[in-house]
């Protein structure tokens, strides 16, 4: 958890069970109108997302679906629409060398409010293979039986 992070309002859960994540960068979002009361009111889904690097050295950030806003009317967003990520450029010049290797790819974690304003911590992660799954699903199935068996003995 980064310092000063704000309220977490959504977590993208599958992105630890298919990445190895590496290092973590946190990003402003370029919003439109109705979006911010939207994220504040938690209608967020992380799910699909992801982040790439265009043509023109700017971090995008695809398929977040931020739903449109109950009382926004003819104002409100496109829920999908393709959205700016604010970074310094010394970051977005590592993250460019960085996602050019093979298997390496930003991945949205979690998005949250931090002194009024929507970020989003962006991991880069690289590919789990079938393999290091089931054994990391291994491990955490040790872990609870380990963790459980103590407590059953503390009783």
């Amino acid at each position: 958890m980064p310092k000063g992070e704000g309220k977490v309002i959504a977590q993208n859960k599958k992105a630890s069970h298919d990445y190895f994540i590496e290092d973590t960068y946190e990003a402003g979002i370029v919003l439109q109108g109705t979006e911010i009361k939207s994220i504040r009111a938690g209608r967020v889904n992380l799910k699909d997302s992801h982040a790439r690097i265009d043509k023109r050295g700017e971090v995008q950030l695809i398929n977040l679906h931020i739903s449109e806003y109950e009382q926004g009317n003819r104002f409100n967003h496109d829920p999908t629409r393709t959205r700016k990520l604010l970074l310094h450029r010394k970051q977005i010049d590592k993250l460019i060398g960085l996602t050019q290797q093979e298997g390496y790819a930003l991945v949205p974690l979690k998005i949250y409010i931090k002194n009024g304003f929507a970020k989003v911590l962006l991991g880069l992660g690289k590919g789990k293979k079938k393999y290091d799954k089931r054994e990391d699903l291994k491990k955490k199935q040790m872990k609870r039986d380990i963790d459980r068996a103590i407590k059953d003995y503390n009783r």
